[in-house]
């Protein structure tokens, strides 16, 4: 296996690699999706940690073409174990340029000010 598909199975899952095989401008659908994952741990508060991994973070789209985010291994057990009880996120690209942003909202929590 090629050291480039190595590492994009390292961050992306088939399913994401495939729907943006698909694509004419692949690349930027990579990058959105890269983006998205960062913002969904950005906005859990934790980053990435050592046993997280970037795969745990899968941006599907549903039957009308809107985004949403399938959470994984301990992704998914952090989300659970904190109360997370809704996640949205929003991917946009264009020519160079990718963004992502991540809305949660966790039970008993509020945010400091």
């Amino acid at each position: 296996m090629s050291d480039d598909r190595q590492r994009r199975r390292q961050v992306f899952t088939e399913r994401e690699l495939g729907h943006c095989r698909d694509r004419r401008r692949e690349y930027e659908h990579l990058a959105a999706r890269f983006a998205a994952k960062e913002a969904v741990l950005k906005a859990f508060g934790t980053g990435m940690s050592k046993r997280m991994r970037f795969t745990d973070v899968e941006i599907v789209n549903d039957r009308s073409g809107r985004p949403r985010v399938v959470l994984a291994g301990a992704v998914r057990e952090f989300a659970r174990r904190h109360g997370l009880r809704q996640l949205d996120v929003s991917l946009t690209h264009t020519h160079g340029l990718a963004f992502a942003t991540a809305i949660t909202a966790w039970e008993g929590r509020c945010a400091s000010t």
